[in-house]
């Protein structure tokens, strides 16, 4: 099948699986500022995060985001090392970074290394202490109560991390290397799947980078907005 035996195959399918999450990012910037206007236990951001919990329609759009995170992280690596194959002891002969080539495009492995470390310690932090201890329960495992009794509440789960220093710096680490990922990927995966053009090429780089921006700073000033606010 070309999708997955040919680069043009796995390139298509990284960006489509990259664009997918970045709608998905964009749902959730909005969905987390609901606790910037309700940060009370019991407000709007506890009722989305009840709506959603361990839900037959949550649990596959959590399936669905699993699977697209495997297949852009799978793709990523796979066309990394196909590029460096070819290229073989020739991407050693310049150190220079050639004019018009953006530093991001240079090192999206690595930015995509930071993204996938800190994806794991949100995972961590969130997911494996809300819609999971609710499925195990469901499944009839023995969970215990306080962790039980606090899982449908992200306020209670938001307050717990971002009154940490530390994990708000960590967290502004990871949302700067989305920025950088994403100011380069977002116009690169529209231009492999064809939706651009000379002129729209530019375009869409500025598209992307307002975008990235706009989502990027959204996310950092929750974080510092949690920082000060919840304590």
């Amino acid at each position: 099948m070309w999708l997955k035996d040919s680069s043009i195959g796995r390139k298509l399918l990284m960006s489509i699986s990259g664009l997918f999450l970045v709608l998905f990012l964009t749902f959730h910037l909005v969905m987390n500022f609901a606790m910037v206007f309700s940060p009370e236990k019991g407000g709007a951001y506890d009722a989305i995060c009840g709506f959603l919990g361990a839900n037959w329609y949550a649990v596959a759009g959590t399936l669905v985001l699993a699977v697209g995170f495997l297949v852009h992280i799978l793709y990523a690596f796979i066309l990394t090392l196909q590029n460096r194959k070819a290229r073989g002891n020739n991407r050693y002969a310049v150190t220079a970074r050639p004019k018009g080539v953006e530093w991001a495009s240079q090192n999206m492995l690595v930015l995509g290394i930071i993204v996938v470390l800190g994806l794991g310690l949100h995972g961590y932090q969130f997911w494996a202490k809300m819609q999971l201890p609710e499925l195990a329960h469901q499944f009839g495992m023995c969970i215990d109560e306080n962790v039980l009794s606090n899982a449908a509440y992200g306020s209670y789960h938001i307050a717990q991390v971002f009154t940490n220093p530390i994990f708000v710096v960590l967290y502004l680490v990871w949302f700067a290397a989305i920025w950088f990922h994403l100011t380069h990927g977002f116009w690169s995966a529209i231009q492999t799947i064809g939706w651009t053009n000379l002129v729209w090429l530019k375009r869409w780089k500025t598209i992307s980078n307002i975008y990235t921006t706009l989502v990027c700073l959204g996310f950092a000033f929750m974080a510092i907005w949690f920082y000060f606010t919840l304590q």
